[in-house]
């Protein structure tokens, strides 16, 4: 491969880089708008930004997908390329990108601990209104027993 193609591939790589930071821009700001929602137990709005997510990731994975084999060929020829200025510009975006998917990863990861939170919280409040009814019905069985029928109507019916 010449040094020519080599350059061309790089440009490539850098301008799929550059294309993956804005998605992910997009991602973590969705991210953190999910991460509010779910703390404020506001389910409306954090499936609305799932959804929006789900795009911006299918546009994300288009991108990666064609990244794919450019990357490989730079790795393959990643001696002839080490050194140079524009590879290390590539590689410190890439690496940058890394920690962007990183912090979104991060995020979601506090997001799904709040979300469990929630659900115990909700559990907890449930089985603390069915322990109340149960409660009260033993209450309601104490100030207002039965009333208690003769013997004689128990055996006619």
């Amino acid at each position: 491969m010449t040094r020519q193609d080599l350059d061309a591939l790089l440009a490539q790589y850098q301008a799929g880089l550059e294309a993956e930071l804005r998605l992910l821009t997009r991602l973590e700001a969705l991210a953190e708008r999910q991460e509010h929602a779910s703390s404020a137990s506001d389910l409306d709005a954090f499936h609305e930004a799932a959804d929006q997510r789900d795009r911006v990731m299918d546009g994300l994975l288009s991108v990666e997908h064609e990244l794919v084999p450019v990357r490989r060929s730079l790795l393959e020829h990643r001696q002839a390329l080490n050194g140079t200025p524009a590879f290390e510009a590539v590689a410190a975006l890439h690496r940058h990108t890394a920690q962007r998917v990183a912090a979104i990863v991060a995020g979601d990861e506090r997001t799904m601990e709040s979300l469990r939170h929630a659900e115990q919280a909700r559990r907890g409040a449930l089985q603390a209104l069915e322990q109340g009814e149960q409660t009260l019905a033993a209450y309601r069985r104490v100030i207002a027993p039965a009333p208690e029928t003769s013997a004689i109507f128990n055996r006619r019916g």
